[in-house]
């Protein structure tokens, strides 16, 4: 088994720098920015219908979106930004089944 790879000053800054990252986008924005359903949205952000429903709602129904969910979305809206910018290999990296969509264009 091949061992893993030691974590350097480098790597340290890596982490210190994604764990105080401030990349998020609110529902509210991609929601007025893409033309998507809140049903895409609860698949996008892996959540139910009704919860995201809350995120749009006020007074006590309201529901705020946790930081992973804030993330999400700011994620979806960079691969859609960017998509066909990304190189073949980083899409590989990211997730396989977007170089096989890029491919049967």
């Amino acid at each position: 088994m091949k061992q893993p790879r030691s974590i350097g000053a480098r790597e340290r800054l890596l982490i210190r720098a994604y764990c105080h990252c401030c990349w998020r986008m609110s529902p509210q924005t991609f929601y007025m920015k893409w033309a998507v359903t809140q049903e895409q949205m609860s698949e996008i952000c892996d959540r139910s219908l009704s919860t995201v429903r809350r995120w749009f709602k006020q007074g006590k129904y309201y529901r705020s979106p946790t930081e992973n969910d804030l993330r999400r979305l700011a994620l979806m809206d960079f691969l859609l930004e960017e998509f066909e910018t990304l190189p073949p290999p980083l899409r590989d990296r990211i997730c396989p089944e977007l170089s096989d969509l890029s491919r049967s264009e």
